[in-house]
Order: structure tokens, then C-alpha cells, then sequence
């Protein structure tokens, strides 16, 4: 379908390729995306539920991971049902409006993640650093304040890219060679000169995810000399074990995603396909793996999983 305006023709429904050049092998594809996305469903549920009913989880370290399981069962949502009805449908139709809106929550939820690992990286560094005003700096009020900032900056930055997406016209293809709608991808395909687009992606880049990592390493380098500074190893090794499930999740998330935008910049030799399926691999991996990573390194959680999956064992 397509409308007419001053500039011509603009198509105003589009088709999803999901992972172009292996058609034929979707239907293969679509296991580890279906699979992953139980994993991910169940998981992060099943945390949320745990975190939500146990009173003695109502801190600001859990609250914090209740936020990240609910942001990673939308950040899955984004993605996944549409790449299976693709793979098993062949439903890759998609109106623009979906599609911008499609793009709208996939960033901003990536960017919601993003804050809710630089705020996690900050309670850390208060457990360690000022483990006795611990509970008087991360007050109710401060937590509260700190969720709505996350929300307000992830949405707040991500809502003039649907303006910036409205205003292109698209009169030359409606194929979106991808298992979802992204700004680029969406950008690219049009017949307007999209340089606003281009920059507003950098400053998007560099003013939250590229800053959240900046701070996330500071606060690190920060509770590191705290840590080496405990006179016993045991305190030295409890501290530093705190932290192992938080880094396991930063590398989870930012890792896939930075090898990822290095491919899409360098790596122009490298198959459209491979581009596809790396970009879906930072989508798909995290929501998966972060309930197994916290269920397992949090001895609260854990205890609290095998209670409620075996209530009759010791």
C-alpha cells in the first residue's frame, strides 16, 4: 500500500526479510529464537514473582533486578514474536505505524537496560564503599526518584525518533532486509536525505549507552580500590562476589552489542546475513541468560527458587 504526497509515492506498508539470503532456513533459525524466548519469558518471570512476594527482597539491589527482568521480557517481546511469525508464517508484513512504534519501544527499552545496569553499578558501589549509611543514602524516596529518571531519560530521548522517522518518504522500497524494525534500517530504505537521522542516532549512542559504560567502569575502578583496601581476604572475596553476577550481565549486554556495531562499521565484507543474526544476538541472549545468571551467583534468589520448585526438599 502506498500514499501519494508532494514528493510522490510513499509506501506505507513494508516487508520484514527476517534473516535475508537464509530463507530457506528459517524454519530451522526459529528453534533457538523460540527457545530462547521461553527461557527468557519463564526466567524473568519467575524472578519478578520471587522478588515481588518476598518481603526480605524489597532492597534496592532486587528492585533494581526486578526492574531489569520486567525490561528484559519487553526488550524480548520487541523482537521475537515478530521473528517467529516471519520464520513460520512467512508474516513479515508490517505498517509504518507498527514499524515506528516497533522501533520506539525496542530502543527505548535498550536504553531502559542500559540505565537500570548503571544504577545497579551504583547501588554496588554504595554496598561497598558506605556499607554502614548503605540504607540511609538508597532510601524509598531516592530509589523511586532514581526509576523514574531511567524511564524519563530512556523514553524522553527516544520519542523525537518518531518525528524523525514520520517526516521521510519512502517511494523507493518497502523491504526491510531484518526480523524487526530499527531506526536505520527504516531510515536507510527512504528517499530523504537522513542526516538529522544519523546524527540524532550518535548523540543517541553517546549521551546514554556509550555514557552509561563510562560511569559503569568508574564505579568499578572506584569499588575496586575500596576492595583492595580491606585488610581481610575474606571480607576482599565476599565484596568482589557481590559483584559477579552484575558484571556477568554488563559484559551479557553491552559485549554482543558493541562486536555488533563494530561489524556494521568494519566489517563491510562480512555477509548481510551474519549482520542480521549478531544484531538479533544481543537481543535474544540477555533476557535469556540473566535470570540463569542471578538465580544461580544469588544465594537469596537460589534459596528461594529450589523452595518454591521443591517445597517438600531441605
Amino acid at each position: 500500500m502506498a500514499t501519494l504526497n508532494h514528493t510522490g509515492v510513499s509506501h506505507t506498508v513494508f516487508h520484514l526479510l527476517g534473516i535475508p539470503g537464509l530463507e530457506d532456513q528459517h524454519m530451522w533459525i526459529s528453534i533457538p529464537f523460540f527457545i530462547s524466548y521461553v527461557i527468557a519469558l519463564l526466567g524473568n518471570s519467575l524472578l519478578i514473582f520471587i522478588i515481588l512476594t518476598k518481603r526480605s527482597l524489597h532492597e534496592s539491589m532486587y528492585i533494581f533486578l526486578c526492574m531489569l527482568a520486567g525490561a528484559d521480557i519487553v526488550l524480548s517481546t520487541c523482537i521475537v514474536p515478530q521473528a517467529l511469525a516471519i520464520f513460520w508464517f512467512h508474516a513479515g508484513e508490517i505498517s509504518l505505524d507498527r514499524c515506528i512504534t516497533q522501533v520506539f519501544f525496542l530502543t527505548s527499552t535498550f536504553m531502559s537496560e542500559s540505565g537500570i545496569l548503571l544504577v545497579m553499578a551504583f547501588d554496588r558501589y554504595i554496598a561497598i564503599c558506605y556499607p554502614l549509611r548503605y540504607t540511609t543514602i538508597l532510601t524509598n524516596t531516592l530509589i523511586g526518584k532514581i526509576v523514574v529518571t531511567i524511564f524519563l531519560r530512556s523514553y524522553g530521548t527516544v520519542f523525537p525518533i518518531i518525528f524523525l522517522l514520520k517526516r521521510l518518504t519512502f517511494c523507493n522500497s518497502n523491504i526491510l532486509p531484518n526480523t524487526a524494525c530499527k531506526h536505520m534500517v527504516l531510515a536507510k530504505i527512504s528517499c530523504n536525505d537522513i542526516q538529522v537521522n544519523i546524527w540524532y542516532g550518535f548523540f543517541l549512542l553517546m549521551s546514554t549507552l556509550v555514557l552509561d559504560i563510562v560511569l559503569i567502569f568508574v564505579s568499578y575502578m572506584l569499588i575496586l580500590r575500596a576492595v583492595f583496601h580491606i585488610p581481610s581476604q575474606d571480607a576482599r572475596h565476599k565484596a568482589l562476589n557481590t559483584c559477579g553476577s552484575h558484571v556477568c550481565v554488563i559484559i551479557l549486554f553491552y559485549g554482543p552489542g558493541i562486536f555488533s556495531v563494530l561489524t556494521q562499521r568494519f566489517g563491510h565484507h562480512i555477509a548481510l546475513h551474519i549482520h542480521v543474526l549478531l544484531a538479533n544476538v544481543y537481543i535474544l541472549i540477555p533476557p535469556m541468560l540473566n535470570p540463569l545468571i542471578y538465580g544461580i551467583k544469588t544465594k537469596q534468589i537460589w534459596d528461594l527458587v529450589v523452595h518454591l520448585l521443591f517445597p517438600k526438599q531441605k
